[in-house]
């Protein structure tokens, strides 16, 4: 049997907080499974809320700041597991 690392699930309101607070426990855990030391896992619509949350909130001229690509090269880029 591989050795696998602890996993954890993330809520929506977990995940949230992973990326837009950088001195959660969340956080923390994010960056820990940057390094491969423990899986996340969350719900693509968990996702969807944050893709909501950014379009709504970051805009410019009310203009959305991030395209479409460059929010699926955000979420590649993430150390999750969506499913």
């Amino acid at each position: 049997m591989d050795w696998r690392p602890n996993g954890y699930l993330f809520s929506t309101p977990d995940l949230v907080r992973a990326i837009f607070n950088s001195e959660g426990p969340e956080s923390m855990l994010l960056s820990k499974a940057a390094c491969g030391e423990v899986e996340i896992f969350a719900s693509p619509l968990s996702w969807n809320a944050v893709l909501w949350l950014i379009m709504s909130t970051l805009k410019v001229d009310g203009q959305p700041v991030y395209s479409g690509s460059e929010l699926g090269n955000l979420k590649e880029s993430l150390p999750i597991v969506f499913r």
